[in-house]
């Protein structure tokens, strides 16, 4: 059974064998580049990490602009200047390097390469070299490198409970 719709067979002609060099050999073909994108996709595939939705949009608070409010739904979010509010979104949730955002999360994935402060509700959350998260983090998977900062609360590692179940911060669950 084929996942996706086979169109007509093709009627484009095979390529052309490679011309002969000098010593009547065929001519190699040239060696392929290590092909990075092959191997991140691979780890995403093993890693526990939920895959993207692509059929969501992402929304983008641009560097320079300060926003306040809140921002709830469906798709991608991803904050590269200043958001004082909660965001309450069924996609990801991408907090970029030298981004500021204070207020509760909760996302499929959070990653944060800037500064949060609030409690994170997630089903992952990464904190890269250039994250700072202060506030408590409620998570399936959490990844955490080396050069971040973190003060609060963690929980992780106990299932579907994270966004399934409030969470108000300091263990606490609504």
């Amino acid at each position: 059974m084929a996942l996706w719709k086979e169109g007509p067979a093709s009627t484009t002609p095979a390529p052309a064998p490679a011309p002969a060099n000098a010593g009547g050999k065929p001519a190699e073909a040239p060696r392929s580049t290590f092909d990075r994108a092959a191997v991140e996709a691979a780890s995403a595939a093993t890693s526990s990490r939920p895959a993207p939705r692509a059929d969501l949009k992402e929304s983008l608070i641009s560097s320079g602009l300060a926003i306040e409010g809140k921002i709830a739904g469906t798709g991608h979010v991803r904050i590269a200047g200043a958001f004082k509010g909660d965001v309450n979104v069924e996609g990801n949730l991408t907090i970029e390097p030298g981004a500021k955002h204070q207020g509760e999360v909760r996302a499929s994935t959070v990653t944060v390469s800037g500064e949060l402060t609030g409690n994170i509700g997630a089903r992952h959350v990464d904190v890269t070299a250039s994250g700072v998260v202060v506030g408590d983090v409620k998570a399936d998977t959490i990844t955490v490198a080396s050069g971040s900062r973190m003060r609060g609360h963690v929980e992780f590692g106990w299932g579907e409970g994270a966004l399934a179940n409030g969470h108000k911060g300091n263990g606490q669950s609504t």
